[in-house]
């Protein structure tokens, strides 16, 4: 008999996971969000039930996936005292998609055997579109077992599936990914920025960048977006500051000096505290472009 399947956290990315899976005829039967109308609405879409506990969509699904914002909201799925993923679990296999430090995803497989249950991380990388279409590039860490047995569903999300090591250890990958992504992403808006400063024609500029050695992924994926100043959200800039700064903490932990890191996370970090830490990531630009926010 085919695994039933729940989702914790449903926003842009859990969404599309849940949809993906549930088209390729997997039984996707709980949802819950700490938004309970988005759970509502996507349960209503999937024929699933909106579950109004943590431990209901535990009892409802025997797989459950969480796709959730930090390390805080982590434990609070796992360890709340009143309700959490934990209470009934035994037999359960959860699998973790956060970007979260290490040592959490550390602490959740720990706290889930000790429960029964096993975790697995599943860190993500790509966006929207490919939580959509199933081709995801999933970075995984646990045990060896735990991994093949969740291998097949993770197939269905994933174009790639790379397994890493033990827990922790694909998160310290995904970190790093998303730290050479937040400087490349800084980097480019800073070159377009000082472009369009001295009055160069900014499509011209992004060709000859795509040319040079300064072609990258993001310039791909980012650069037209920069120039259009148009930051509808895949990939939030409050994300990015919470992934830049795991980074660069693992970096202070071992006495590393990461400046480029850094001054992206600041950077990051000054998104939000100017109130566009909900822009993409791309709206870094709206910190350097002339006539924005002084750095």
């Amino acid at each position: 008999m085919a695994s039933t399947i729940g989702f914790v956290g449903v926003g842009r990315m859990g969404a599309n996971m849940a949809r993906r899976l549930k088209e390729t005829g997997h039984a996707v039967v709980a949802v819950y969000d700490a938004k309970p109308e988005v759970a509502r609405s996507l349960a209503a879409e999937l024929g699933a039930t909106a579950c109004g506990t943590l431990a209901e969509v535990t009892a409802r699904a025997q797989i459950v996936f969480t796709v959730i914002s930090d390390d805080a909201a982590m434990r609070a799925i796992f360890e709340a005292p009143e309700d959490n993923l934990l209470l009934g679990a035994e037999g359960r296999l959860f699998i973790n998609c956060a970007t979260l430090t290490p040592s959490v995803h550390q602490e959740m497989e720990r706290v889930a055997r000790c429960a029964g249950a096993r975790a697995l991380e599943a860190c993500m990388a790509a966006s929207i579109t490919q939580a959509r279409e199933g081709t995801l590039f999933l970075m995984c860490g646990g045990r060896p077992e735990v991994f093949e047995e969740a291998k097949p569903l993770l197939e269905t999300l994933s174009s790639a599936l790379r397994y890493i090591g033990p827990a922790g250890e694909a998160s310290k990958v995904k970190a790093l990914v998303n730290m050479v992504m937040n400087i490349n992403t800084a980097g480019l808006a800073e070159g377009l920025a000082l472009g369009e400063a001295l009055g160069l024609d900014l499509p011209m500029l992004r060709e000859v960048f795509s040319k040079t050695g300064a072609q990258s992924r993001v310039l791909e994926t980012d650069g037209e977006d920069m120039q259009n100043r148009d930051h509808a959200c895949y990939f939030s800039a409050a994300h990015a500051a919470k992934d830049s700064g795991i980074a660069a903490r693992m970096g202070q932990d071992l006495g590393l000096i990461l400046p480029l890191a850094e001054a992206t996370w600041q950077q990051y970090q000054r998104m939000s505290a100017y109130g566009l830490g909900e822009l993409d990531k791309s709206g870094i630009a709206e910190l350097t472009f002339k006539g924005r926010f002084g750095t």
